[in-house]
């Protein structure tokens, strides 16, 4: 589903599903674009494909809050989780920059170690598509991320996407920024060290935000074909940790 008003992103869903589940999917799907908390859209779009290919089977990336009181904090801990998985300073300062410089973006961007775009075409952005989550394996994450409180569609639904973006060989890291004005929290994934929710990454009331993802040298065909065109499925969930200061993550991470 993308919801859109004049242009303006309002929100997007997608998901893998049974073909019986269809129906109340999409009457989900377009109830939560009119209810949006950025407002109405004029334009709402949903697309049904069959797949054709089974997907691949993944897990869930580990999950934990990074503890963050401030928004000032905000650039120092993003920079430094990043670093330390070699995403160079510029790469980083420019992802932030790219997140808090306007409006929402229309999907993801894709920059290298020189903080340069590869996407082609900028204003739209990559779209990760073709991602789900087994009923056994949302019930198992639901119940680990309820005992930390964040129990909630919107991590779930940012943790697949996650997960997927992050088996890839190709990609590094991602940097996320939500776009939803009153949902302040965002993230930074790895492979190298799972999902790591950032509370107050950008001020309250801000409709900024998206997605980069950091991506290794050379073409970017086959990671563009991947994240779109891909069906993956999430089958099992990875463990989920509660809140950890800068100092006490590093040192647990060495």
């Amino acid at each position: 589903m993308r919801a859109s008003d004049a242009g303006r992103h309002i929100s997007g869903a997608e998901g893998i599903f049974s073909a019986n589940s269809v129906l109340n999917v999409a009457r989900k799907y377009t109830s939560r674009a009119m209810r949006h908390e950025r407002g109405a859209p004029d334009n709402i779009t949903i697309t049904i494909e069959a797949l054709t290919d089974e997907p691949e089977l993944i897990r869930t990336l580990p999950v934990c809050t990074m503890k963050n009181e401030v928004e000032a904090a905000s650039n120092e801990l993003v920079c430094r989780l990043l670093a330390s998985i070699g995403v160079s300073g510029i790469a980083a300062t420019s992802a932030l920059e790219l997140l808090r410089g306007g409006d929402a973006m229309r999907g993801a961007a894709l920059m290298d170690m020189a903080g340069q775009r590869l996407e082609p075409d900028r204003a739209r952005g990559v779209r990760v598509s073709r991602i789900g989550i087994t009923d056994a394996a949302r019930a198992r994450l639901r119940r680990l991320l309820r005992n930390f409180g964040i129990d909630s569609e919107t991590v779930i639904e940012a943790l697949v996407l996650a997960s997927k973006v992050n088996h890839h060989p190709k990609v590094i890291a991602e940097l996320c920024v939500s776009d939803d004005p009153g949902y302040t929290t965002g993230y930074v994934a790895s492979s190298a060290f799972g999902y790591l929710r950032i509370p107050h990454v950008k001020a309250a009331g801000s409709s900024s935000g998206g997605r980069v993802f950091f991506v290794r040298d050379g073409g970017v065909e086959g990671l563009i074909d991947y994240l779109e065109r891909a069906p993956v499925m999430v089958s099992s969930a990875g463990p989920v940790f509660g809140t950890f200061a800068a100092d006490e993550f590093f040192e647990g991470a060495t």
